[in-house]
């Protein structure tokens, strides 16, 4: 299978929570609730995959067997239910993977062929890629990528709650990628703690998209709402550090047993309330309930919305902390008290007083030089003020920078600082039909770093061409603007990118002529830049309300986490000014 830039698929089922085997008969609940609820394995179809899944024992696979030649088996992370989940090496590419492992034979082998490639076609970077999908020598195995920086949620709630901002984070962008994948036919059935992996940028990854669920042979008649209810529950955890359901789960206590469904703000004091809502009303799905008057959400799509429709929640201050090299000075300290020597200020007995000033002068010598020091003051206080007096004549003789001194100067506007223009909003420019990433055009602009837009990664470069005319972004700035200049935060350096503005008619204008620009009028451009900051000057003056920042020169950076080829860009943040 060809490999392809971004797509999903999870790195290990590492959770530990569920062993499904022919003797159990049943899954057990793990995850999101979602097994607990409508829309769960079917009964029927899971003894028949459980039974089947008896008879085939799991291929017989050692440490360091090679499939295909190229992806060296490392070490076993899953073996359970006729399958086993390998983390491994490609020797091609020389880079760490995953891979799932099952005879061909196997009852789910077909289901979980066709849920790795359609997983692979759906080319989103918050899910883990698929690399490969192969039928070959009586196995069946799906290659994935393997995220060694990557933090799952599990580890990361074993040490506490989320703060707001992150658990915010948390929910917007799993809802986010998952309305997304819906709106393509996929469903994960399977979202929990240890399915999602957070980042070193904190960004979440959403890894077994499809996989899992074909893996385990889970099934649901409504897997959007399962989906939105496994949502909930991640949101439910991130906020409490409990389970929302009377099990513990995925290293999280249950809730006491009897007492239902409790608010997140009423079981841990601090809670924000408007997420404690938010997760309420994705765990609630059988109609909202009398305290709160906002509908349930029982689809990905409604959760996003309503994630959108919140206060954005800011991330907290950095406190201030003295470093612990500080000292006191000796005016800090007190007159006469020296430093404590050794690092220590203990002293032995009482402390010592401090010293008093020396007496004055009283000899005939001190009020000589008493008189000397009092005339030399005032011959200075009398050479100063007519230095200042001279100087303050000069500057009042100097012509005001303000007017005109002749008919030539009066043609010359007066300069005016520059000054931020707000976005009003952005949207990708596509006209090829080939968008990169049109759901991220909004974090170039939301005012944090930490997020941005990102173009698909390119096996050569820096130039795009002849893959594609540019890549790029139609920005609104709400009203027509006199625009000077641009400030474009990039998230790669390296060899170099080169960026150009220009004027368009809309949002999303239409393009004429073969480099689809060549009808908008240029403002800047900012030549090759190598570093993490594009700023573009326009020369002449000029108005619009919607201005393109188009990309024709992505830098090389080394293959990490969504992206295998070398070639690719992300624009952190976009600040215009007039």
């Amino acid at each position: 299978m060809a490999e392809r830039s971004t797509a999903a698929v999870d790195v290990a089922d590492s959770d530990g929570e569920e062993s499904l085997t022919a003797e159990a008969g049943k899954a057990t609940a793990d995850g999101a609730g979602t097994q607990q609820k409508a829309g769960k394995e079917t009964e029927a179809a899971g003894n028949r995959d459980k039974g089947a899944a008896a008879d085939v024992n799991p291929p017989e696979l050692h440490s360091g067997h090679k499939l295909a030649r190229r992806y060296r088996l490392e070490e076993c992370v899953t073996r359970l239910d006729g399958f086993s989940s390998w983390r491994a090496v490609d020797e091609k590419l020389r880079r760490a993977v995953g891979v799932h492992v099952l005879p061909a034979d196997h009852a789910r082998a077909r289901p979980v062929l066709a849920a790795a490639r359609s997983a692979a076609l759906l080319g989103d970077p918050r899910f883990v890629q698929v690399l490969d999908a192969v039928e070959e020598n009586d196995l069946v195995y799906v290659v994935h990528e393997w995220l060694p920086d990557a933090t799952e949620l599990t580890t990361v709630l074993a040490s506490g709650p989320l703060e707001p901002h992150d658990a915010y984070q948390l929910v917007s962008q799993v809802s986010q990628a998952m309305a997304a994948a819906h709106r393509e036919g996929l469903a994960h059935l399977r979202l929990n703690p240890g399915s999602v992996l957070r980042t070193e940028s904190g960004q979440y990854r959403i890894r077994g998209l499809a996989v899992l669920a074909a893996l385990r042979g889970i099934s649901s008649e409504h897997p959007q709402r399962t989906d939105t209810e496994s949502i909930g529950a991640l949101l439910y955890a991130a906020l409490t550090q409990r389970w929302p359901y009377d099990q513990d789960a995925h290293g999280l206590s249950g809730l006491p047993k009897g007492v239902g469904l409790i608010a997140p703000d009423q079981v841990r004091a601090g809670v924000h309330r408007g997420l404690s809502e938010l997760a309420m009303r994705a765990l609630v799905n059988d109609g909202a309930t009398a305290s709160r008057q906002d509908q349930p959400c029982t689809t990905p799509e409604e959760l996003s919305k309503a994630v959108a429709a919140m206060p954005r929640i800011r991330p907290p201050e950095p406190a201030f902390t003295p470093s612990p090299a500080y000292q006191r000075t000796n005016y800090q300290q007190g007159y006469g008290q020296p430093p404590a020597h050794g690092g220590s200020s203990r002293t032995i007995g009482p402390a010592a007083a401090p010293m008093p000033p020396p007496a004055p002068l009283q000899s005939r010598t001190g009020k000589a030089l008493k008189w000397t020091v009092s005339a030399l003051l005032i011959a200075a206080l009398g050479l100063g003020s007519w230095q200042l007096a001279d100087t303050l004549l000069k500057e009042e003789n100097k012509p005001d920078p303000g007017s005109s001194t002749s008919q030539k100067d009066d043609d010359k506007p007066g300069q005016v600082a520059s000054k931020p223009i707000s976005i009003q909003d952005a949207a990708e420019f596509a006209p090829d039909g080939s968008p990169q990433h049109s759901d991220e055009a909004a974090l170039t602009h939301d005012g944090e770093t930490s997020t941005a837009w990102h173009t698909k990664s390119f096996i050569d470069g820096p130039q795009l061409a002849p893959y594609k005319k540019g890549v790029g972004i139609v920005y609104d700035l709400g009203s027509e603007q006199t625009l000077k200049g641009a400030s474009i935060g990039l998230h790669y350096g390296g060899s170099y990118t080169e960026a150009s503005l220009y004027a368009t008619d809309s949002l999303t204008p239409s393009a004429s002529g073969s480099d689809y620009v060549s009808s908008f009028k240029k403002l800047a451009s900012s030549g090759r830049v190598t570093s993490k900051t594009a700023d573009l000057k326009v020369k002449s003056s000029a108005k619009t309300r919607y201005v393109l920042v188009w990309l024709t020169a992505l830098p090389y950076s080394p293959p990490e986490e969504y992206s295998t080829r070398p070639f690719k860009q992300a624009i952190t943040e976009v600040k215009f000014t007039g």
